[in-house]
């Protein structure tokens, strides 16, 4: 029902900056939180950063200070400004959605991961 497409990754040096974005298509009656999680090889998706619909941000704190999460509602779109990167930035970046559905008997709350894009900083 939402299908999320993300863009914006790829291979940056150390220092230097990238900015994801993830857009939300199909038939949804409300996008929730949005988020960016991330998984290195041989390790766990972790969360990056999350935000509400009503903007509210949590981010790790192995990205506090250096990453940004932002999203607009009328393009359904969040994004994530990566600034100050670190090789240990290296991973594929996800995004995911909690949505809601309407149902005949009310409300539904789903959730949906995007494909991932790599981000690689080199050293």
């Amino acid at each position: 029902q939402v299908q999320l497409v993300e863009s914006g990754g790829g291979l940056v040096q150390a220092g230097g900056s990238l900015r994801l974005s993830c857009a939300a298509s199909g038939s949804f009656f409300m996008i929730n939180a949005m988020g960016w999680y991330r998984q290195a090889p041989g390790k766990q998706r972790e969360l990056v950063a999350v935000i509400t619909s009503g903007e509210e941000t949590k981010y790790a704190d192995f990205v506090k200070g250096r990453f940004t999460i932002s999203r607009s509602n009328a393009k359904n779109t969040v994004y994530l400004q990566m600034n100050s990167l670190k090789p240990e930035d290296t991973a594929v970046y996800y995004c995911n959605a909690d949505y809601t559905i309407v149902v005949t008997t009310g409300y539904r709350y789903l959730e949906v991961w995007g494909q991932g894009t790599q981000v690689t900083v080199s050293s």
